[in-house]
C-alpha cells in the first residue's frame, strides 16, 4: 500500500497516523515524501529516524521546485502548481520500482490535493483512496467554488469587496450548511484574479475526488453530520475515521509509535513547567506550520497575552513572521517571565491532553481543531487561510467551543478573550460543550461499535481487501 501525502506538515501528520493504523492491521506501507521534506524529517528527528521497518518504508520523489535547505514550509502556490505538473512521472517510476523489487502495490492512499495519483492507479487497475485532510465542511466549501464562479459571486469585482461588507453575504444554497457567509467559505475566493492558482487548484482537486475509489475524512459522524449526509450521495463511499489522534493511540507497537512526522525539532523540556501548573490554568498558543504574521501582529498578540495576566505556553516558529525572524520585545519577556513560556515547536497532542491546559489560541487548522476536540479544550480562533475560516465558523457557531478573534488583531481584544477563555462565564459553557464533544469523539474511536472505529474496519474490508458489504434484510 502506497501513501502519498501533500508535502506540508498539516497533511503529513494525519496521513502518517493512518499509515500506522493500517500497518498495525497487517498492510505493508510505503510512505512517499518529497525529497525536500524527507531531508527536513531527518534533520528534525535524527539520521536513523526513517530507517525502514519490516513492513513500513519511506521513499521519496522530487517536488519539481528549486533545491532549498530552508527549514520552513514551501510557498503553497508554487507547491500546488509544481506537484500537479511534475510529480506524476516520478510517482509512476516509483510504483514501477516497487512492483519490480518487492510485494506489488495493491492500493494507493493519497492526499486529496495529490489527485494526480488517480491516473497512476487507473493504469495499474488498483484502488486509489483520497484522504482529504480538511474538515468535511471545508471540503464542501471547496466544492462550491464552481457554483460561486458560475453565479458571479467570485472572483471579486474589486479589492474593495474585501472590506465593504460583501463577504458577509449569506450563501443559502449549500447542502448541509446553514447560514454560511462568503467569509466562511475557504479563503482562496478572496481574489479579483480569475486565473489565481489557489482558486483553480482546490476546485480542480475537489471535483477530481469523484473518481476516487473512496474518500476519507479525519472527523466523526456526530460532529459534521449534516455536511456528511449531504456529501454522501455525491461521491464514492465516504469513511469518517477521526479523531485520528485518538484512534492511533490503539496501535500497540513501539517501533510504529516511534515513527514521527514533525518537520521541526520538537521541544520537550517545558513539560516539567507545565505539570507544575493548576488544572485548566494555561493558555496554549500555536498558529500551526504555515500561518505567517507581521511584526505588529506578533506584538499585539504578545501584549494581549501579557496584559491578560494569564499563564501561557506560546509556540513561535522561527519563520512565523513574514520575511524576517520572530523577535519579541525585551519588555514583554520581562513582564511575562514568571508566567509565560516560549518554545519553537512541540508535540501538540501531548500538550493539549495535559490537565494544566485550559484553552487553545489557534489558527483553526483541521488537525489542531480535531486534536482540541479530542482533548476537550475550548478555543480562541484566529483563522489564517484556506478552510480555517470554515472551521472557525463551526467551532464558534455550530459546536459552541470557540470564540473568534478579529483578523485585524488588537491587544485589547486578545486580553479580553484570553481572560474569558480561562476565567470567564463563557469559558464554563465552552468547556462543558468541549467535554461533551470529547466524550463523543472517544466513544467513536475507542468503542468497537463506535462510528470511526467501525468505519476503519469497513474501509479495510470493502476497499483495501475489496470484500463487498453484506446487505441487511
Amino acid at each position: 500500500m502506497q501513501f502519498a501525502p501533500y508535502p506540508a506538515q498539516g497533511h503529513i501528520n494525519p496521513m502518517l497516523k493512518l499509515a500506522k493504523l493500517l500497518c498495525f492491521r497487517g498492510f505493508h506501507i510505503t510512505f512517499v515524501n518529497t525529497e525536500f521534506n524527507h531531508k527536513r524529517l531527518l534533520k528534525s528527528r535524527g539520521p536513523n529516524s526513517l530507517d525502514d521497518l519490516p513492513s513500513f518504508q519511506f521513499k521519496t520523489i522530487p517536488d519539481g521546485l528549486p533545491p532549498s535547505d530552508e527549514d520552513a514550509t514551501q510557498d503553497i502556490r508554487y507547491l500546488c502548481a509544481s506537484t500537479r505538473k511534475n510529480c506524476l512521472d516520478p510517482f509512476r517510476d516509483l510504483l514501477s520500482q516497487l512492483n519490480h523489487n518487492g510485494p506489488p502495490v495493491t492500493c494507493i492512499v493519497s492526499d486529496g490535493a495529490m489527485s494526480f495519483t488517480l491516473d497512476a492507479a487507473q493504469e495499474l487497475a488498483i484502488p486509489d483512496v483520497l484522504f482529504w485532510t480538511t474538515s468535511a465542511c471545508g471540503f464542501m466549501g471547496y466544492l462550491q467554488y464552481r457554483n460561486l464562479i458560475d453565479k458571479g459571486f467570485i472572483p471579486l469585482k474589486d479589492p474593495s469587496y474585501l472590506t465593504n461588507g460583501y463577504l458577509d453575504t449569506v450563501i443559502d444554497w449549500i447542502p448541509g450548511m446553514r447560514g454560511i457567509r462568503l467569509k466562511d467559505i475557504p479563503s482562496f475566493i478572496r481574489t479579483t484574479d480569475p486565473n489565481e492558482i489557489m482558486l483553480e487548484f482546490p476546485l480542480h482537486e475537489a471535483e477530481r475526488a469523484r473518481k476516487a475509489s473512496a474518500l476519507i475524512f479525519n472527523t466523526f459522524d456526530a460532529l459534521e453530520k449534516d455536511v456528511l449526509d449531504a456529501l454522501s450521495p455525491m461521491f464514492p463511499p465516504i469513511y469518517t475515521i477521526g479523531p485520528l489522534s485518538l484512534l492511533v493511540n490503539q496501535v500497540q507497537d513501539n517501533d510504529l509509535q516511534l515513527i514521527g512526522s514533525n518537520l521541526w525539532k520538537e521541544e520537550w523540556g517545558f513539560f516539567e513547567w507545565l505539570n507544575s501548573k493548576k488544572h485548566n490554568s494555561v493558555v496554549y498558543v500555536n498558529f500551526g506550520s504555515v500561518t505567517s504574521m507581521t511584526t505588529d501582529q506578533l506584538n499585539e498578540f504578545a501584549w494581549g497575552l501579557a496584559n491578560s495576566n494569564q499563564t501561557f505556553l506560546w509556540i513561535i516558529r522561527p519563520d512565523i513572521v513574514s520575511g524576517e525572524s520572530a523577535i519579541l520585545l525585551p519588555q514583554f519577556l520581562a513582564e511575562t517571565k514568571n508566567r509565560g513560556l516560549l518554545a519553537s515547536w512541540c508535540p501538540q497532542e501531548e500538550v493539549l491532553s495535559n490537565p494544566a491546559v485550559g484553552g487553545f489560541l489557534t489558527h483553526n487548522g483541521w488537525n489542531s481543531t480535531m486534536e482540541s476536540v479530542g482533548a476537550g479544550v475550548p478555543m480562541i480562533c484566529w483563522p489564517f487561510f484556506a478552510e480555517q475560516q470554515t472551521n472557525c465558523r463551526y467551532c464558534c457557531t455550530e459546536w459552541g467551543i470557540g470564540m473568534e478573534i478579529d483578523s485585524d488583531v488588537k491587544r485589547d481584544e486578545v486580553e479580553r478573550l484570553v481572560r474569558e477563555l480561562i476565567e470567564g462565564e463563557k469559558s464554563k459553557e465552552m468547556k462543558k460543550k468541549a467535554m461533551e464533544w470529547k466524550k463523543m469523539a472517544q466513544k467513536g474511536t475507542i468503542d468497537s461499535n463506535g462510528s470511526s472505529y467501525s468505519n476503519l474496519d469497513k474501509m479495510i474490508n470493502q476497499v483495501f481487501l475489496q470484500i463487498p458489504s453484506i446487505p441487511t434484510s
